[in-house]
């Protein structure tokens, strides 16, 4: 039991990491962790196949971004299966437009060198420490990944090729002078208007509405008047944090710590520099090469300089080959077997085979054995003790209140006092409006469940996390019905009134605008009506002060010649206008253009030409795409 707490306790920092350098790679995922799967592929790209394994690892990563950003808001946004059907899709395109550039950067012939993974390698921050590239956590990340060096300098090498085809379109594309010139000039163009609204408010005093409109109304709408679904919980709620135990003594630590002080124990380090000759082209040239370097080293050449002159491993290389210190079970088993057969500083290996290739080991320091201070060690000890007697008393509390709860079905009473909760009860609420814990997915399926709806018992045990768990039943239930005509009449009213009173707007203004056009000024159709004409005489895109759909339409709105053009404009919230555009007045672009300006622009047609590419990729590929993609949820 306390093995899996202290292991489980790592785990957080070890999803950290991964989790981060995942969300740098994108959703193509790292590593092979998932194993291999015979199903069926989710799509295939011109005789490519996007297999299973790579969707899902893909998709996790996706969710696991979702959840980083929704944080709990997460499983209610994952309850909707529309919405993560949406998110499914969404990953299938992106793996195909990423195979799909892969496709061209190899028919292009592109490459990415060494140095340029070399380079990569040593910048990205995952891999610092203080703002410097640190080996020792670069080679922790990746095997926590399932990686190893070689593996992931070509997995990096591809992700790399890939954004060249990336920079190769949206990286050249340019925007002449004459265009960005014309496009500035057309958003700082500035308008002079004048417009009056026709009021829906003004006209609701002179609208009528019969209680026959109201019947008719109500019938044909009554999907519309429906009251929701009402319940009354009961639950009990058993958490391992809230259960009390008794304290852990001093002499039960201490006992502990004799009893397992071989899980304290800190293994032999050894601190290693290697040289790496890949084999996976010519093994025989690889061995020989091997030999050779060898042969020098015993001749008393410099262990560093061979190894930055002629390794393989070129992050290590870089270094003099060092990989600073590993411990048992992490490296290739002939790599350590041969690191550790070494008895003293300064020491080489003979050449070494592994599945990479050939090496060449220098052993350059040692760490013994080491056991923590039991003092160094007791406090968390003492959680470990504490934490394990309140999960085993959650455990048999539970499996208590469970049997108990089927047993006596119809109250949670005797449940609650095998397991030393108290009932908890809710008023009657909306299935949307439940408060935590009967908010989870799992709760709402329970109560929406026949057994609990009609014969009112309770539900079985329903985990809501971590030695967390709930039993809930039903005190009361109101289905969805349609509200009566007397409790929405006032509200039928009200609706019938805006939209009549919004149809006299609209009328009205109608009337106005063919007044306006035989002839009469927009300034005497105001006074007569007794409306205010308003003026913007440097109206912007960009402006706030005026309705959006008369912005939008004065823009739309052909330049006057010899007199103002005149438009009726239907206003989104029921109202009508009638807008006189008098003037255009075109912006003065400076012979310098703002930078900003000019990366804002070029930005946005280099994002639009992207996507038309990516399209044409698309028409010209064969594609098979199912219609129905499965994951491992």
């Amino acid at each position: 039991m306390l093995e899996k707490i202290r292991e489980g306790s790592q785990g957080p920092v070890a999803k950290i990491i991964l989790g981060a350098v995942i969300l740098s790679f994108a959703l193509a995922g790292i590593g092979s962790y998932l194993g291999q799967t015979t199903e069926q592929p989710v799509a295939e790209v011109n005789g490519i196949k996007i297999s299973q394994t790579d969707f899902n690892r893909a998709y996790q990563n996706e969710r696991s971004r979702l959840e980083q950003q929704f944080g709990e808001y997460f499983t209610q946004i994952a309850a909707d299966p529309n919405y993560m059907a949406q998110i499914r899709q969404g990953v299938v395109d992106r793996l195909v437009q990423q195979e799909l550039q892969s496709q061209l950067a190899a028919d292009l012939g592109l490459r990415v060198s060494d140095e340029s993974v070399r380079k990569t390698i040593l910048e990205l921050p995952y891999f610092q420490i203080g703002e410097k590239f640190n080996n020792d956590r670069y080679l922790q990340v990746i095997r926590q990944m399932n990686f190893q060096p070689d593996a992931f300098r070509e997995y990096l090498r591809k992700d790399m090729t890939r954004s060249q085809v990336v920079s190769a379109v949206a990286g050249t594309d340019f925007a002449l002078e004459s265009e960005l010139k014309s496009a500035i000039a057309l958003q700082q163009q500035t308008r002079s208007i004048e417009y009056v609204v026709v009021n829906k408010e003004a006209l609701a005093a002179n609208v009528e509405v019969s209680d026959q409109e109201v019947s008719d109304y109500y019938d044909l709408n009554a999907s519309q008047f429906l009251s929701p679904e009402l319940i009354s919980v009961s639950y009990i709620e058993l958490k391992a944090a809230d259960i009390n135990v008794e304290s852990v003594t001093e002499d039960d630590v201490k006992a502990y710590y004799e009893q397992n002080k071989a899980q304290y124990v800190e293994p032999e380090k050894r601190r290693v520099s290697h040289i790496l000759i890949d084999n996976s082209e010519d093994d025989d040239a690889a061995k020989e090469k091997a030999n050779a370097l060898h042969a020098q080293l015993e001749q008393g050449a410099d262990f560093a300089e061979l190894a930055e002159s002629s390794s393989d491993d070129i992050v290590s290389g870089e270094m003099g080959g060092d990989l600073e210190w590993i411990e048992r079970d992490v490296m290739d088993p002939a790599f350590e077997d041969a690191a550790f057969a070494l008895e003293n500083k300064g020491d080489i290996s003979d050449v070494v085979t592994s599945e990479f290739g050939y090496h060449i080991i220098k052993l350059t320091d040692i760490q013994p054995q080491q056991v923590k201070a039991y003092d160094d060690v007791k406090a968390d000890l003492r959680a470990e003790l504490e934490q394990a007697e309140k999960i085993d008393a959650f455990y048999e509390k539970q499996t208590e209140m469970g049997a108990l709860a089927f047993e006596i079905s119809d109250r949670l009473d005797d449940a609650a006092e095998v397991a030393e909760v108290e009932v908890k009860s809710t008023p009657l609420l909306a299935l949307n409006a439940l408060p935590e814990p009967l908010n989870s997915p799992a709760v709402v399926t329970a109560l929406t469940s026949v057994d609990l709806l009609e014969d009112k018992v309770n539900s079985e045990v329903i985990e809501l996390g971590d030695e967390h768990a709930i039993i809930v039943r039903i005190n009361e239930h109101k289905a969805a019905a349609t509200k009566p005509l007397d409790e929405v009449n006032e509200e039928i009213k009200a609706r019938l009134v805006n939209e009549k009173s919004s149809e006299l707007a609209k009328e009205k203004a109608r009337s106005l605008f063919a007044e306006v056009q035989a002839g009469k000024s927009l300034n005497d159709v105001a006074n007569e009506q007794s409306l205010t004409l308003r003026q913007e005489a440097q109206l912007t895109r960009q402006s706030y002060t005026v309705s959006p759909a008369i912005v939008t339409q004065a823009f739309k709105m052909a330049h006057p010649a010899d007199s103002a053009v005149v438009d009726l404009v239907n206003l989104n919230n029921g109202d009508a206008a009638i807008v006189a555009l008098k003037s255009v007045t075109d912006a003065q672009v400076a012979a310098n253009i703002d930078p900003q300006a000019k990366q804002s622009i070029t930005m946005a047609q280099a994002n639009k030409n992207y996507m038309v590419f990516i399209e044409a990729l698309k028409a010209n590929a064969e594609l098979n795409l199912p219609t129905a993609t499965q994951t491992v949820e």
